[in-house]
C-alpha cells in the first residue's frame, strides 16, 4: 500500500498571495473594464459612419446607451468571475433588457420584462423597418422600427467582438465584427464610410489589441498582470498593418469607385447597380456614370412608354413606401382587371415585348395599365388596387414576355370635366399625414387653393414645381443633407427648390392630398432610347427597339380622376415625357428647364433635349460591367459561406487554444502546477490516453508514458517532462507547500512548482505534445487538433445535463412514487 508522504505543520494552505491581493480570491484587476471601454469606443466609432445612412443624430443616443450597457454588463459579468459562457449569456440578457426598456416599456413588465404584447409590437416595428430598408433611400428618417434594428445588430457586434478578444483568445478577429458595421456605409452612402467614424473605429480596435497585450489574464477572471514593452510593440505593429491593408485595399481590388477610402471611396462588390436596388438608393442609380441594368423593349404605342415596376402609395409622414397588400394578390394568368370603370370615350390597345436582361428585381417592370402578361417563367401574383406585379420566389432577371395594356385617350377637356367627387378609392391613396409641415402646407395653398377643379389644382402644382424656380440636381440633396422622401426632407426641398425625381413626384403627391386629390408614386424607368434594332412580335410585325439602365430610373405622381382611373403626370423638369394632356400653360417653363440636366450623369455631355432618342448608348452587349458585378456576386455569398463553415469548423480548435493559453498564463503562481497538470490530462484525452476516475497521478503517468518511445531516446524530453510534472503536482497536492523563491525542485531533473510560471511547465507541455503527436496514427492527430476529446467531451456534458437532470428528477420521482405504494401482506 503506498503512503502518502507526512504533512508537515501548514501543510495543504494555500501558497501565500501574491503583494498587493488578498489573501482570499484573486484581485480582479482592470482588464475587463478596459477591454470593455475599448469594445465600446470601436462600435460606437463604427456606429458614427451611419450619419447618412440614418439622417440626423437623433438615432445616435440609443445606440449609444445599448453598447455601453452590454459592453459594462459583460464586464461586470467577467469581473465577478462568472463563467465565460455565463458571461455571454448576460451579454445577451442585457441586450434584450435594454431594447425592451427603449423601444418597449409600455407593453413590457415593469419596463423590462417582455410578454405577449410586446412580441407583438416587435414584429410591427421589424416589419416597419423592412419596408424602410426596401422603399426610403438614404439618408432615411431614423423611425422607431429602423432604430431598434440597428441597436438590436450592434449590441449583437458588441458579444462578437467581446467573445473574439476575451474567451477566444483572438483580439485581431475583432475587426471582423467592426468590418460588418462599416460594411453598411461603405455601401449605401456616396461618401462612403466617412473620416470620423472610420478614426474613432480604427482607435477602437487599436485600444482592443493595446488590452489583449497590455493585461496578461489568467483562466478565471481575466485580470490584469505584468507589462511587457514587446507586447505593446506587437499589438502597434499589428494595428499598424490592418490599417494600412484598411487603405491600400481599395487601391488594388476591383469593387470600389473612384477616391480616397475612407471618404471618397464607396464599397460597390456588385459593380454598378442592376435595377432599382433599394440598397443603393434611386439616387446613386442615376448617379451611376455608366447604364448598367438594361432593359430592351418594342411597342406598338405611339408615344414613349414609361416602364412601370412598383407602386408607393403608403405615407406615414415619415417616408414614402409600397404596401405589397400580400393577402389580397391575385395569381398571375387570365385577365388582369383595373378595379374600376373607365368612361373615355376611346381606349388606346399597346403590344409591348420586353426583355429584361440584366435588371434584377422582385417587382416586374410593365407599361400602365397591363392587361395581360405573357412568356413569363415562374410564378407571378398581382395586386388589385395598384395592378404592380411580382414574383413569388422568382426575379425579373433573364425574362422575356409580352404585355398587352389599356389606356384611355385622354385629353384636358376631358380631365377638366371629370370634377365629380371620388368613389371607392381605398384611404392608403388620400391618407395625409398630421405632422406635415407649414411650408408645404401653405405651398399648396398658394399653388393650387384658387383652382376650381382637380385638374386644374394638379397642372397648378406641376406648372409650379417645372418653373424656373426649381432646378434639378442630383448632388443638391445629398450636399445639403435631404436626399430621402420624408416631410422633413419635403419642406427642405421646397425651401432650397433643387432636387431630383423622388423630391418633385413627393411634393405633387403630398399637395395633391392636400388639395383632397388621391395621389400615389409609380417608381420605374422613364422612356428611354431607340438601339436602332428592331423586333418581330407576332401579329404586330416589325417594331422599333428602345432600351433603358440605371441612368433613367425615374419616379413620377400618378393622380386619380373619377371615371378616367390613375393619370400620370411630370413634375420633373428636363426628365420623361410631359404628357400631351398636361402641357398646357405648363409648356414655357419646360425648355427653360433643359439647362439642369447637366449633371444628371457625372462627366457625360447633356442632353439636348428631353426625348427618348436623346443619348445614344453602347451597342447591346457592351453595356458596362453589370454582368461583372452578378457574377461576383456568388463568389463573395461562397466566400462568405465557406468561411463560416470554416469558423465553425475550427471552433473546437480554437477552443482547445484559447484554454491551453490561459492555463500557461496563470496570474496566481499556486494555481501554475494544477493548470499544468489539467493540460497535461486534457493532452493525453485529446491523444486517446483519457486518465481513469480512480487512476492515481502517478499510475496514469506511467500509463501515458506506455504510449510515448523507449526512454533515453529522441522522446526523453517528453519522459522527463512526464515525471517532472507528475511529481509536480504530487507535492502540490499531497506533500510540503513550495519552497521560497530562489529554491529549485529537483525531481528526476525537471522543475515544477513555481517554476511553472517562469515557463518550465510551457517547454514541458511543449515536448510532450510533440512526442505524443509523433507516436500517434494520422487519425488520432486529426482528431487532436481539430476535434479535440478534452473539448467535445466538455460539449457533450454540457448538451446533455439537461436530460441528465431531468432523468435524476425522474428517477427520485419513481422511488419516492414507489415508497408510497401500499405493500401488501401475504
Amino acid at each position: 500500500m503506498t503512503m502518502a508522504p507526512a504533512r508537515t505543520p501548514g501543510t495543504g494552505k494555500p501558497p501565500a498571495s501574491p503583494a498587493g491581493t488578498s489573501a482570499g480570491r484573486p484581485r480582479v484587476g482592470a482588464f475587463p473594464w478596459a477591454m470593455a471601454a475599448s469594445i465600446a469606443v470601436a462600435v460606437c466609432g463604427a456606429a458614427l459612419s451611419l450619419n447618412g445612412v440614418l439622417r440626423g443624430w437623433a438615432w445616435y443616443w440609443p445606440v449609444l446607451t445599448t453598447v455601453l450597457v452590454v459592453s459594462f454588463t459583460l464586464a461586470a459579468l467577467r469581473a465577478v468571475r462568472a463563467q465565460p459562457l455565463l458571461v455571454t449569456a448576460g451579454g445577451f440578457l442585457s441586450l434584450g433588457a435594454i431594447l425592451t426598456l427603449t423601444f418597449f416599456r409600455g407593453s413590457s413588465l415593469l419596463g423590462l420584462i417582455p410578454t405577449g404584447a410586446t412580441f407583438t409590437e416587435l414584429q410591427r416595428l421589424v416589419r416597419r423597418a423592412s419596408e424602410t430598408v426596401l422603399a426610403e433611400t438614404a439618408p432615411v428618417a431614423p423611425n422607431v422600427g429602423i432604430v431598434m434594428v440597428i441597436c438590436a445588430v450592434l449590441g449583437l457586434a458588441v458579444i462578437l467582438v467581446d467573445a473574439l478578444a476575451v474567451p477566444l483568445g483572438m483580439p485581431a478577429a475583432t475587426g471582423v465584427g467592426l468590418l460588418a458595421i462599416l460594411v453598411v456605409p461603405a455601401m449605401i452612402k456616396p461618401q462612403s464610410v466617412g473620416f470620423f467614424g472610420f478614426t474613432v473605429a480604427v482607435a477602437g480596435y487599436l485600444m482592443i489589441l493595446a488590452c489583449s497585450q497590455w493585461f496578461a489574464p489568467d483562466a478565471r477572471t481575466q485580470a490584469d498582470s505584468a507589462r511587457n514593452p514587446g507586447q505593446v510593440r506587437r499589438a502597434v505593429l499589428t494595428g499598424s498593418a490592418a490599417l494600412a491593408a484598411t487603405l491600400l485595399v481599395p487601391l488594388a481590388i476591383p469593387g470600389f469607385d473612384q477616391g480616397t477610402f475612407p471618404q471618397g471611396s464607396r464599397l460597390n462588390p456588385w459593380g454598378t447597380s442592376t435595377g432599382l436596388n433599394p440598397m443603393i438608393t434611386l439616387g446613386n442609380s442615376l448617379r451611376t456614370p455608366d447604364g448598367s441594368g438594361r432593359i430592351t423593349y418594342a411597342t406598338n404605342a405611339s408615344v414613349p412608354l414609361y416602364l412601370r415596376s412598383v407602386t408607393v402609395d403608403h405615407f406615414d409622414g415619415e417616408s414614402w413606401g409600397p404596401d405589397d397588400r400580400n393577402a389580397s394578390r391575385l395569381p398571375l394568368g387570365g385577365r388582369i382587371d383595373p378595379g374600376y370603370a373607365v368612361l373615355a370615350d376611346e381606349q388606346l390597345q399597346q403590344v409591348t415585348a420586353i426583355d429584361t436582361g440584366t435588371f434584377t428585381s422582385p417587382y416586374l417592370p410593365v407599361p400602365y395599365a397591363p392587361e395581360t402578361v405573357r412568356g413569363l417563367d415562374g410564378r407571378w401574383t398581382w395586386d388589385p388596387a395598384t395592378l404592380s406585379i411580382k414574383g413569388t420566389d422568382v426575379s425579373s432577371r433573364r425574362q422575356e414576355y409580352v404585355v398587352t395594356s389599356s389606356v384611355p385617350k385622354l385629353s384636358a377637356g376631358l380631365l377638366a370635366q371629370s370634377s365629380s367627387g371620388v368613389r371607392d378609392i381605398p384611404d392608403d391613396f388620400t391618407r395625409v399625414p398630421g405632422n406635415v409641415p407649414e411650408i408645404v402646407r401653405t405651398t399648396a395653398g398658394t399653388v393650387a387653393g384658387s383652382a376650381s377643379s382637380p385638374y386644374e389644382k394638379a397642372m397648378a402644382i406641376q406648372r409650379y414645381l417645372r418653373s424656373a424656380e426649381f432646378t434639378y440636381s442630383l448632388q443638391s440633396p445629398v450636399q445639403n443633407g435631404y436626399d430621402g422622401n420624408g416631410l422633413s426632407v419635403l419642406a427642405d426641398f421646397l425651401d432650397q427648390k433643387s432636387g431630383y425625381c423622388i423630391h418633385y413626384a413627393s411634393a405633387m403627391a403630398v399637395m395633391a392630398r392636400l388639395e383632397g386629390i388621391p395621389s400615389r408614386i409609380a417608381v420605374g424607368y422613364a422612356p428611354g432610347r431607340l438601339t436602332g434594332a428592331t423586333v418581330t412580335v407576332a401579329g404586330q410585325g416589325t417594331l422599333p427597339e428602345f432600351e433603358v439602365d440605371a441612368r433613367d430610373a425615374h419616379a413620377w405622381p400618378e393622380l386619380y380622376f373619377q371615371g378616367l382611373g390613375w393619370v400620370p403626370f411630370e413634375p420633373t423638369p428636363s426628365r420623361g415625357v410631359v404628357p400631351e394632356y398636361a402641357t398646357e400653360s405648363s409648356a414655357p417653363a419646360a425648355p427653360g428647364s433643359l439647362d439642369n440636366n447637366d449633371d444628371l450623369i457625372p462627366d457625360a455631355t447633356p442632353a439636348p433635349a428631353p426625348v427618348p432618342s436623346a443619348t445614344p448608348l453602347p451597342a447591346p452587349g457592351t453595356g458596362g460591367g453589370s454582368d461583372n458585378g452578378l457574377q461576383l456576386l456568388p463568389w463573395l455569398f461562397g466566400a462568405g459561406g465557406v468561411l463560416g463553415v470554416a469558423l465553425l469548423a475550427a471552433s473546437p480548435h480554437l477552443v482547445r487554444t484559447a484554454i491551453r493559453a490561459r492555463r500557461l498564463r496563470p496570474k496566481d503562481p499556486g494555481d501554475a502546477v494544477p493548470m499544468a497538470w489539467s493540460e497535461m490530462l486534457d493532452l493525453g484525452t485529446d491523444y486517446g490516453v483519457a486518465p481513469g476516475s480512480s487512476e492515481t497521478p502517478r499510475a496514469y503517468s506511467t500509463r501515458l508514458r506506455g504510449h510515448l518511445g523507449e526512454p533515453g531516446g529522441m522522446d526523453e524530453a517528453a519522459h522527463r517532462a512526464a515525471v517532472a510534472l507528475t511529481a509536480g503536482f504530487e507535492r502540490h497536492r499531497f506533500g510540503p507547500p513550495p519552497p521560497s523563491a530562489g529554491g529549485q525542485d529537483a525531481d528526476d531533473g525537471g522543475r515544477t512548482g513555481t517554476g511553472a510560471k517562469g515557463g518550465a511547465a510551457s517547454g514541458q507541455l511543449a515536448a510532450l505534445e510533440l512526442a505524443l503527436h509523433a507516436n500517434a496514427t494520422l487519425p488520432q492527430r486529426l482528431r487532436a487538433a481539430w476535434l479535440p476529446p478534452s473539448v467535445m467531451g466538455r460539449l457533450g456534458r454540457i448538451i446533455g445535463a439537461p436530460f441528465r437532470a431531468a432523468g435524476r428528477a425522474l428517477a427520485v420521482t419513481a422511488k419516492a412514487a414507489a415508497r408510497s405504494w401500499p405493500v401488501r401482506s401475504r
